[in-house]
């Protein structure tokens, strides 16, 4: 018979063993405050204020529809893209409004890759898929520098040595988890310095999602990354600060093991031991 489970969160002990490092909070990369969104007369998201480091992976964690990847779109301005929607509000990167009037989305969407739940590789080869973004932002110069950017990227995206023999062939082609991995090659391939990722993994396999977790433990060597993940098991494993949304408002964050083993909200305590969900 299978011993039950303890009501004390287990979950800190599947995390793998170099995710928590103290994490040295040098200045924050993206400074929140007061941000609300409203969907035309529904209100997503209320007063969320947060302070997110570079060179970290910050998980974004609650149950369905507490507006964690709403605010995940805030960061980049994939809200502007849906009809009605208005945010209020100071998101800063680097200390720059991405607000303001002055900041081109696309220009913004390149220093701020995305990763959708689902692969959406472009139907093009996996060339050009990786390809495309360095040669709309003008980033190479030549055919032999834009064959160098793809195989970094791909080699940074741990797929190199899978398709390196057939770069002309569809993305579509690639498995699932392959083509998570192709999508953040493409999204790497620009040079950003935050890259989002929207519940990357739910749509792949367990051996598929654990490379991509240690993608993401590799890559936050290099780039600022914010994760929203519905597995809080996963956001034990890959990340080094955890915020805890419910009902539109952010109720805590801190370091993934204070979150974790010592939360300072009975709410995040209720939904960590599975009480509220």
């Amino acid at each position: 018979m299978v011993a039950p489970m303890t009501v004390q969160s287990p979950l800190i002990r599947t995390a793998a063993p170099h995710s928590h490092h103290p994490v040295s909070l040098e200045p924050s990369k993206i400074v929140v405050r007061d941000v609300s969104v409203f969907y035309g007369a529904k209100q997503a998201l209320d007063s969320v204020s947060i302070d997110i480091p570079g060179k970290a992976v910050t998980a974004f964690i609650g149950p369905s529809g507490c507006g964690k990847s709403t605010f995940l779109r805030c960061i980049n301005r994939m809200n502007d893209t849906i009809p009605g929607c208005r945010v209020e509000g100071a998101v800063e990167i680097d200390g720059e409004d991405v607000n303001d009037k002055a900041i081109d989305p696309v220009v913004l969407r390149a220093k701020v890759g995305m990763v959708f739940q689902k692969p959406n590789p472009f139907p093009k080869s996996i060339f050009e898929n990786v390809a495309y973004g360095p040669r709309i932002h003008g980033i190479s110069s030549s055919k032999s520098e834009l064959e160098g950017i793809v195989e970094a990227s791909l080699k940074k995206a741990g797929l190199w040595a899978e398709v390196s023999d057939r770069l002309g062939a569809p993305g579509t082609s690639l498995s699932g988890g392959q083509q998570q991995r192709l999508v953040i090659a493409r999204a790497i391939a620009v040079n950003p310095e935050i890259i989002l990722m929207d519940e990357p993994c739910s749509a792949l396999d367990p051996i598929a999602t654990a490379r991509i977790e240690e993608l993401i433990d590799d890559l936050r060597q290099q780039f600022c990354i914010v994760i929203v993940t519905h597995s809080m098991a996963q956001a034990a494993r890959v990340s080094q600060r955890t915020a805890f949304f419910h009902m539109g408002r952010l109720i805590e964050s801190g370091s993934t093991e204070e979150i974790f083993t010592n939360p300072r909200e009975s709410r995040t305590q209720d939904y960590i031991t599975g009480r509220i969900g």
